[in-house]
């Protein structure tokens, strides 16, 4: 069956919305519509009016207009599509909701890398629900990050010369909201430049007035469950801040210090019984209770029972103790117990009932308890302390000592563990159901090895101090009685007209009231977000009734713990359900030596500026292709060859745009409408190059549908890119030119328009997602595009495909890689066309031979004088034999393809030379001196290189072989 006949059996479905026409013009006879078509018949093919004029709106432009996708346009794009309301979900749906809550960035924020992968991979998942049909709700909003944004206004006022203290806290909080107003919606805008398809009609704040109601009701429940108490216990300490901190605001860093060696004297002995311990605070040795040995260290077991003199406090006396606890190699193996300054020390003070000494100031300086030492930073102190212990021989030595120090992640300072009163969530039941949700399959965590962190971290949780010193935040709904004990009477109330109503029926109408200074710790309120968000407590809330449980959670893997597992924990404890379905956690953003960025190496790439130079799209795509929980190396390099795809994905578009017919040509259009490509009987009657390209199309749909439901998106990424790159545009698009330029048939034209066609536009689709704004450009310069690409269905899974014809086609590019493998290596001209003959069985000379025009195009050969045969040709002695796969071979006469006289004469020269460097590399091997005195490598290298010379040198000898033997025969 030839090229035309398979071409006009048969019609095809390019959108399944079209309406089914019968196309005569893909069943008459060929010379009826045998048409001269020329190359600038279609490179002149406009496209002026169709359903959705596009290039007339000023939104969009067509790649016919300009030469490379304008990045500049991708804001215009985003605003349409809001606008158009197209970020909001559609209940006219019949299928489960899609719900992401976004991890509310700092309101103070500005985009960093961190935030552009969040964005990029959760917008992946939206918009690809999106187009599934699913009803798809991506909720935004920003958190009112309480010590960060409490900085910011501070040194605003300082500034102008105001301290907060002056202002007071209600003058000092209006200052902040008049900040939020004015700066809070810089990181929500350029989320919005990253492609955000978010319902931003839904934008939340944790301190709306919703949002706070919810923090309240939770925590008036968890107290009324008694799980949340107060208390003096252990916590990190800010001293500029003036509170305590979470560990996720506590950073450490590895710095140079000083670990100070110290007598302390045993009370009772000898000048020359002491113990000498190594410290890196001496400052807190004002708080000791104890000193420790371990059990089995016989250099201090003499000493145990007895008591030691702390230095510089009058002759204050501990006990010597032994416990396990003690590391025997780290120091001199004898430990200062300072529980009210350092935490593993308050874990075994409390083990152990000593008492809780602390030395420290809330603002860092020591108190009374350090005697002399009083008002002095800590810092200072230890300074002067030094010092003085040198002077009264108490001071054995100090050396250099690598520290782990503990620094504020917003201040820079040194954190100080300190024991503090504070309120406390009971973690342990809350745990407990968290647990029982992963065990039960409830929540699935991606990548799966984060399950056992989080299964290891809730095991051994610890209460979690929820209360901050700080201005800014959602205030402890707790009241005290003025002229009570604070920590025995107080009530917790939902306002200030509650508690005063309370405290009035338990203790009489002339009762005042106060309420507790301190705010809440920003992740409380972060933790009911997922519900919060939705209109809980309001349970019968439409949101919360639609969305709630969400069903997706996308986050860095760095706060699995400090978020996650607290939203799990509050939302089984407040709603009965895992708040959501599926945790999906990213790894950090390296720079391309793997490097974390920060701004003290210099390598910090900023998200805003890379838009900028390289387009949205391709950082998109560049951070796409990572893998789920593993850290990704950014490079320029990476950038650039994403950008470059961009551009390839432009230019085939203008290809694709340039070859259709006019926009005014309706029977075109409704004749390649009218073709389909659903069903098996219509595939199989495509030509080789369509029905390859069609069922490799198909093939990539179920693959890449899958990656996606899988959440596999770096595999997504990587195989639509080989697919479009290597097989869309280096084959089919160049096979179709055959079609399109040399056929002189219309209906062969047809054919290629539509297939064309059909895979760009399912292409566009399927890689919306990652590259949301130049595919959207391109989509809507298609003519009758009848809706947004981001709305669009997406392609229909389990269509047909042949494999048997996908092995053919295969076998066509073995045949033309061949074909150019060896006119490269004969260094034929280009534009040079050769000519061939083609061997291989009955079958397959068949279904190559009716390709013979793509052959020829794709291989640069000679149409006029390709033969196909069964067995070699008469000259195969004088032809370069090319073997494409078993069955399949070519023979390219040499006389066709190069000058041999000339070959022989340049082949005979590059011998010579070749035989001269490779005896003075056997010579410096054949050297004693040289192989006794060279470096192994060195001499290595000269094997290396003698062993490819010599190669390099039978490979020319045999081809000066081949081409005299031409010769001769000739």
């Amino acid at each position: 069956m030839s090229l035309h006949q398979i071409a006009v059996s048969h019609s095809f479905l390019l959108s399944s919305r079209s309406a089914y026409t019968l196309n005569p013009l893909l069943f008459s006879k060929r010379n009826r519509f045998r048409i001269s078509l020329s190359h600038s018949r279609f490179t002149s093919i406009k496209h002026r009016s169709f359903a959705v004029a596009v290039s007339d709106n000023g939104i969009f432009t067509s790649p016919e207009l300009a030469k490379s996708f304008d990045f500049t346009s991708e804001e215009r794009i985003y605003n349409w599509w809001l606008s158009q309301g197209y970020f909001r979900p559609k209940f006219d749906w019949e299928s489960d909701p899609f719900v992401i809550s976004m991890p509310p960035p700092n309101v103070t924020g500005s985009l960093h890398m961190g935030h552009a992968m969040f964005v990029t991979l959760e917008d992946i998942m939206v918009r690809y629900h999106r187009m599934r049909g699913r009803p798809t709700l991506w909720l935004p909003g920003t958190d009112h990050a309480g010590i960060a944004t409490q900085l910011v206004v501070e040194r605003m006022l300082a500034s102008e010369g105001i301290k907060r203290v002056e202002l007071g806290r209600d003058e000092f909080e209006k200052r902040v909201w008049e900040w939020k107003e004015k700066y809070g919606g810089t990181i929500t805008n350029q989320i919005k430049r990253l492609g955000a398809s978010c319902d931003w009609t839904r934008e939340c704040f944790t301190l709306d007035e919703q949002l706070s109601r919810a923090v309240i009701e939770a925590f008036i429940r968890l107290h009324e469950k008694g799980l949340i108490y107060q208390g003096s216990y252990m916590v990190n300490w800010s001293p500029k801040l003036q509170t305590a901190v979470s560990d996720l605001e506590v950073e450490y860093s590895e710095e140079p210090g000083t670990l100070y060696y110290i007598k302390y004297r045993v009370a009772g002995g000898s000048r020359s019984d002491f113990l000498t311990i190594a410290t890196t605070r001496p400052e807190t040795l004002f708080g000791d209770v104890a000193i420790a040995v371990h059990p089995q260290d016989e250099r201090y077991s003499k000493y145990v029972g007895k008591m030691a003199i702390v230095p510089m406090t009058y002759g204050r006396h501990v006990p010597i103790i032994s416990d396990k606890y003690v590391d025997k190699d780290f120091g001199t193996g004898v430990l200062k117990i300072s529980p009210g300054h350092d935490h593993n020390d308050y874990v075994l003070a409390r083990k152990l009932g000593l008492p809780i000494l602390n030395v420290m100031n809330k603002d860092g300086t020591l108190n009374e308890v350090a005697g002399l030492y009083c008002g002095l930073d800590r810092f200072e102190a230890r300074k002067k302390l030094w010092s003085d212990l040198e002077e009264t021989d108490l001071a054995v030595k100090k050396e250099p000592h690598s520290l782990r120090v503990p620094r504020s992640q917003r201040g820079g300072e040194v954190i100080e563990p300190l024991v503090s009163k504070q309120w406390f969530v009971t973690m342990q039941p809350l745990a407990e159901k968290a647990l029982l949700a992963v065990e039960k399959g409830e929540l699935t965590i991606i990548p799966e090895r984060y399950g056992k962190i989080y299964n290891h971290w809730l095991t051994n949780i610890k209460d979690w101090c929820i209360s901050r010193q700080l201005w800014w935040g959602h205030r402890i709904p707790v009241w005290y009685i003025v002229g009570k004990d604070c920590e025995e009477e107080y009530i917790v109330a939902r306002s200030a007209e509650e508690a005063l109503r309370k405290a009035r029926d338990k203790y009489g109408k002339d009762v005042e009231v106060y309420q507790d200074p301190d705010v809440l710790d920003t992740w409380f309120s972060s933790a009911l977000w997922p519900f919060s968000t939705l209109g809980w407590p309001d349970e019968l809330a439409e949101d919360f009734k639609r969305f709630y449980p969400t069903t997706m959670l996308e986050t860095g893997h760095d706060i699995l713990f400090f978020w996650v597992a607290r939203m799990v924990m509050m939302g089984i404890e407040f709603t009965g359900t895992v708040p959501f379905s599926y945790v999906y956690l990213h790894g950090l953003i390296r720079d391309s030596q793997g490097h974390k960025m920060s701004k003290t190496l210099g390598n910090v790439i900023d998200p805003l500026d890379t838009i900028k130079e390289y387009g949205t799209d391709a950082l998109r795509f560049t951070l796409a292709l990572g893998t789920a929980g593993q850290d990704l190396n950014l490079s320029t390099e990476r950038l650039t060859a994403n950008k470059a795809f961009t551009n390839k994905l432009w230019n085939a578009g203008k290809f694709v745009l340039q070859v259709l017919p006019n926009r005014d040509n309706v029977s075109g259009w409704q004749n390649i409408e009218a073709c389909k490509f659903n069903t098996e009987g219509y595939l199989l009657r495509l030509p080789l190059p369509e029905c390859w390209v069609v069922s490799k199309l198909h093939m990539l749909i179920d693959a890449v549908t899958e990656s996606y439901n899988k959440f596999f998106f770096g595999d997504v990424g990587r195989e639509i890119y080989d697919f479009f790159w290597g097989d869309f545009a280096d084959w089919y698009i160049e096979a179709s030119k055959a079609r399109l330029y040399h056929s002189g048939d219309d209906s062969v034209v047809l054919v290629a328009q539509t297939v064309l066609l059909y895979v760009f536009e399912n292409i566009l689709k399927l890689l919306h997602p990652f590259m949301p704004f130049v595919t959207e450009e391109l989509w809507q310069a298609l003519p009758n595009r009848r809706e947004a690409l981001i709305i669009s269905s997406w392609p229909q899974t389990s269509l047909p495909r042949s494999t048997d014809l996908v092995k053919r086609f295969e076998n066509l590019q073995a045949l033309t890689r061949a074909i150019r493998n060896a006119r490269a290596e004969y260094s034929v001209e280009p534009a040079k066309r050769i000519t061939a003959s083609i061997v291989g069985s009955e079958e397959v000379i068949q279904y190559i031979s009716e390709e013979k025009e793509v052959l020829a195009l794709l291989s640069k050969l000679d149409l006029d004088n390709i033969h196909f045969a069964d067995s070699p040709p008469e000259d195969a002695k004088q032809s370069v034999h090319v073997i494409a796969s078993e069955g399949l071979e070519a023979y390219l006469p040499l006389a066709d393809m190069v000058d041999i006289s000339a070959e022989v004469l340049r082949l005979t020269k590059r011998l010579s030379k070749m035989q001269t460097e490779y005896e003075g590399l056997k010579a410096r091997l054949n050297s004693p001196k040289f192989i006794e005195k060279a470096p192994n490598d060195v001499v290595r290298g000269v094997q290396e290189k003698a062993a490819e010379a010599e190669e390099k040198i039978n490979l020319t000898k045999n081809r000066l072989a081949f081409l005299k033997s031409t010769v001769m025969l000739s």
